[in-house]
């Protein structure tokens, strides 16, 4: 069911009615990058505990999302196709559900049969909606998904063109605020992305102000800015219940914006959906970064999030441990205004009661390597990724025929054509060379779609 929202000043807030809560259903969220999801391909994702299905519906010109359940045995959908009539069907018995959810058919029916007219045969379809580039999803009452806006970022939609915009996901093994009390503590970046973005040769102390609070969020200010004030003054905004970004111009970069959705999969478990629109003061940066090709960008952006992934991780269960964001004030000692809008967020989580998962306990605390895994956090799910990944073991495999196939060839066609003994030497040894260190470099780049590094650069020798 595809919405057209209203981001008028009549359209209802998100987070429902209730002036004290924050209901998490009551919002949209973005679940996939349009450009990563295949019309010839049924999609899975899991949005605060509810497993859905995306499926892309050529009648209806649009994508789809289904609970993940068959109304007759509870099979996946997933599992199952979109048929000749462009409906889903069904794996299990091949009953077969157009775009609204109504069942069209069942096959086990007696012909004049009136069964799948039920309301019961119907599968849920959830409002969808595509903004800037992403799949938002409503799982909340579908009558308020057409009356509540979807959160875009509104420096971009006031100048579209205006700006370069590097995008990546990844699916983080923490819950959706961690990564946000993460992303909007500014003051981490020099420690703990040493090396990567950041440096620690910048740390100052950080003066953070909020200038608006409320249910819907709230925004902040940073006078001096990052990098000593050398880039400006930054400027915060926190979107309930999933968007935050920062906003910064400088006169040597232009404007510059970070921004990150959180997409809450389950307890200890989201989708980051990270965007990096630069409007650069200068054309060479554009064009360099149009030239980058996107899975090369993505294996730098995967090393950047992986700088704090494990003690996130970790963190969480020991603030669970000492009474959860409800005693966050005791938990954490922020004796300084570094801290003022992670206090500020826990405030706004415990105030308008909206941890959707506040009463459910984090799963076991998982391995260094899966901490670290990249391909089903997200090479898998990424277009550009995983078309990288497959060329690439492509070219390895001819990297090795090509030499034996040399090796064979050039001695049996100096039985019929006389050639240079040391012709031969060279273009053997010339070949094996070349294609060696063409296997040999991508063999280097291969692991970094699989698995992240497990020493971060900040903590590697002479730094």
């Amino acid at each position: 069911m595809t919405i057209t929202t209203n981001n008028s000043n009549t359209a209802i807030l998100p987070g429902g009615s209730d002036p004290t809560v924050f209901d998490p259903l009551e919002a949209w969220y973005p679940i996939y990058f349009v450009d990563d999801l295949d019309k010839t391909k049924l999609a899975r994702f899991t949005l605060l505990d509810i497993n859905l299905v995306i499926w892309w519906d050529k009648s209806g010109d649009t994508w789809q999302v289904f609970i993940d359940q068959c109304p007759h045995r509870l099979a996946s959908l997933s599992e199952g196709r979109v048929n000749e009539a462009g409906w889903l069907e069904c794996p299990y018995h091949g009953w077969a559900f157009s775009g609204n959810g109504e069942c069209q058919v069942i096959p086990q029916q007696q012909p004049g049969g009136s069964a799948h007219e039920s309301i019961r045969a119907c599968v849920k379809s959830y409002p969808t909606a595509i903004a800037q580039g992403l799949l938002f999803v409503y799982p909340g009452i579908q009558e308020n998904a057409a009356t509540t806006p979807v959160p875009i970022i509104k420096p971009m939609a006031e100048d579209p063109d205006a700006w370069v915009c590097l995008n990546i996901f990844r699916d983080l093994p923490y819950d959706a605020l961690t990564l946000l009390e993460n992303v909007i503590d500014a003051s981490h970046i020099p420690y703990t992305h040493h090396k990567t973005v950041g440096n620690r040769s910048n740390v100052a102390p950080v003066e953070l102000e909020i200038t608006e609070s409320g249910k819907q969020g709230f925004k902040g200010i940073w006078i001096e800015g990052p990098r000593k004030g050398k880039l400006g003054t930054q400027y915060t905004t926190f979107t309930a219940p999933c968007l935050i970004w920062h906003d910064l111009t400088s006169q040597q970069f232009g404007r510059t914006l970070t921004v990150v959705y959180a997409t809450p999969i389950s307890k200890g478990k989201c989708r980051l959906f990270a965007r990096f629109p630069f409007k650069f003061s200068a054309p060479l940066p554009r064009f360099l970064i149009k030239l980058t090709p996107t899975w090369y960008s993505h294996l730098n952006q995967n090393s950047v999030l992986e700088d704090d992934q494990i003690f996130l991780h970790h963190q969480e269960r020991y603030l669970a441990a000492l009474g959860g964001s409800n005693n966050y004030s005791k938990a954490f000692y922020l004796p300084t205004k570094a801290d003022l809008y992670v206090s500020e967020l826990r405030q706004w989580v415990n105030l308008y009661h909206a941890d959707p998962f506040s009463h459910q306990d984090l799963p076991s605390a998982l391995s260094q390597e899966q901490l670290l895994d990249r391909y089903h956090s997200h090479t898998k799910n990424c277009r550009s990724c995983s078309q990288a990944l497959g060329i690439i073991k492509q070219i390895k495999q001819i990297a090795i025929a090509i030499p034996i196939l040399t090796w064979v060839i050039m001695p049996l066609l100096s039985l019929f054509i006389s050639l240079p003994s040391n012709l031969i030497a060279v273009s053997l040894s010339g070949t094996l060379l070349v294609f060696s260190l063409i296997w040999w470099q991508l063999n280097q780049i291969e692991p970094k779609f699989y698995l992240g590094k497990e020493i971060p650069p900040r903590n590697l020798s002479k730094n």
